[in-house]
């Protein structure tokens, strides 16, 4: 892999909460599948397009953009070589041939300067070390003119996905201070002024947040939604001191916390998100540049 410096996230995703994604890449893609149109509708790849798909994972983006892409090709990268693995695998079974997959941080990948045409993501941008630094990065990677498409959550209290399973697991309901804006987390791009501040310090231009509300699906019941919660790496982190005793407390918590939301065939959690689409600005024609260029000589 190459240089990274984003470490805690590296460190996080090449270990437990890496190989729990790659081991259970169905869940998690029926968890974020709901997302999946609203992203392509912004990032709107035609059918020769060169795509950069930044925080891909296991690639199920990466692989629906290669489909419309298909005389172009698309570029996957994580920071996760166990995701990284699966996604391979998984392009590979498939027949997609337009796609590759690099292990790195997006903040300081050397991606070829305007390499592409759109940069998207589905919820693989609210980690950055230094946000303006990596999606600078990522404009720097696209040509002039090149589209910006991601998702990303809004605040907090406007998520059950993440209030119900946490209010839980921790007795109260999450407050909005705890979701660090200023720096990398879940919510930190849950503001949509500090969206575009960060964007347009970027480089970007014309940064558009919509607003989208999706289902985001945890399991077949009460009971599945629960253990899969139990399970990922945060939860697991959060429970590591708690004893059997503990865990069975947390068990039944999440699974009451669960039950209001089944539906005959899954667990459904209201989510709500930003559909953003932004752009790099176009060149001046040639004339502009002349002009602009005659302009600073005479100051």
């Amino acid at each position: 892999m190459r240089s990274i410096v984003n470490t805690e996230q590296a460190a996080a995703w090449n270990g437990y909460e890496g190989r729990h994604w790659a081991d259970n890449q169905d869940r998690w893609d029926a968890v974020a599948g709901g997302l999946n149109d609203h992203l392509l509708a912004g990032a709107a790849i035609n059918e020769r397009d060169r795509v950069l798909d930044i925080g891909c994972g296991t690639a199920q983006t990466t692989r629906l953009a290669a489909r419309r892409a298909r005389r172009g090709h698309v570029l996957g990268v994580d920071l996760s070589a166990p995701m990284l693995a699966r996604a391979r695998a998984t392009a590979a079974a498939e027949g997609i041939t337009n796609v590759r997959f690099e292990q790195g941080d997006a903040q300081v990948h050397p991606f070829p300067t305007g390499s592409a045409d759109v940069a998207m993501s589905r919820g693989g941008i609210m980690f950055f070390a230094d946000p303006v630094e990596a999606f600078g990065n990522i404009a720097r990677a696209l040509r002039p003119g090149g589209r910006l498409a991601f998702v990303c959550p809004q605040e907090v209290t406007s998520n059950d996905w993440f209030r119900v399973p946490m209010t839980a697991l921790l007795g109260q309901p999450p407050r909005p201070s705890t979701t660090t804006p200023d720096g990398p987390g879940m919510f930190s791009l849950a503001d949509p002024a500090r969206i575009d501040d960060v964007l347009t310090s970027a480089g970007f231009r014309d940064v558009t947040p919509i607003p989208i509300h999706v289902s985001m699906e945890y399991g077949t019941d009460a009971a599945s939604a629960a253990e899969f919660f139990l399970s990922t790496g945060p939860v697991q982190f959060y429970l590591r001191d708690a004893g059997p005793a503990g865990v069975e407390r947390a068990r039944e918590a999440l699974t009451t916390a669960m039950q209001p939301y089944e539906e005959s065939d899954a667990v459904r959690l209201p989510g709500a998100w930003w559909l953003v689409v932004a752009q790099v600005p176009r060149l001046p024609d040639r004339k502009d540049r002349f002009i602009n260029v005659r302009s600073q000589e005479v100051s």
